[in-house]
């Protein structure tokens, strides 16, 4: 999952970006309102976190570009504005939920999981051969044996699990799994899908994650 947080406070707009990157999500981040709306059309985003006051263009703004293009992605207003006159305008003007600050990271988290249970009608069991994903619990489990993930290998199996039978670029998993600063130069695609080899199929048999030459991975339970 990757979300856009639209935040002129650079210091919470951090603290909240931490939290959702523990939890593995992918995060980009946006100070300024003026290019807010642009980047939700032109990115996968599959949910926004929205502040009302920014610099640039307001949050309203902000919310009326996003509806143009996007009318079913799912938007969160996270402001100080907090009065009941405020709370109407935002979920008038098309937000899906509004928070007031100061706010609780767990709320915001557990906001943020039901918009996108309910704003996207995406599969919440997920099963190729043995291996089954539940994504609203994030459990995961091969021949009916649990098996333990960290926040972004889980992000990794479940977006490769999306697009099963079909081969994924390392430069699409980079883009929906991790966020647009990441270093192309780096292997932490190459790390973590070694990672989930260890994990989903050592010991198991078919196989399931393979390497496609000169384009990226897939996971099938058939020979690639």
């Amino acid at each position: 999952m990757r979300i856009l947080i639209v935040e002129d406070d650079q210091k919470l707009a951090a603290f909240v970006r931490g939290g959702l990157e523990r939890e593995g999500y992918s995060v980009d981040v946006l100070h300024d309102g003026r290019d807010a709306g642009a980047q939700a059309q032109a990115i996968g985003y599959d949910a926004v976190v929205l502040d009302l006051m920014l610099p640039g263009s307001s949050g309203y703004q902000v919310l009326r570009d996003i509806r143009a293009r996007k009318s079913t992605l799912p938007v969160l207003i996270l402001t100080a504005s907090d009065s009941l006159e405020e709370r109407v305008a935002g979920l008038d003007a098309g937000a899906d939920d509004y928070m007031g600050k100061p706010f609780a990271l767990a709320e915001l988290s557990a906001r943020l999981r039901a918009l996108l249970r309910r704003g996207a009608p995406k599969e919440t069991r997920l099963k190729l051969a043995d291996l089954e994903v539940d994504t609203v619990r994030r459990v995961v489990a091969r021949a009916g044996r649990p098996i333990d993930l960290k926040p972004k290998e889980y992000a990794l199996l479940e977006f490769l699990m999306r697009h099963s039978n079909r081969p994924v670029t390392r430069t699409l998993i980079v883009e929906h799994v991790w966020d647009i600063h990441f270093e192309s130069i780096s292997n932490v695609v190459e790390v973590h899908i070694n990672a989930l080899r260890n994990k989903i199929d050592k010991g198991f048999s078919p196989a399931l994650i393979h390497t496609i030459r000169g384009v990226g991975y897939m996971l099938t339970d058939t020979t690639a």
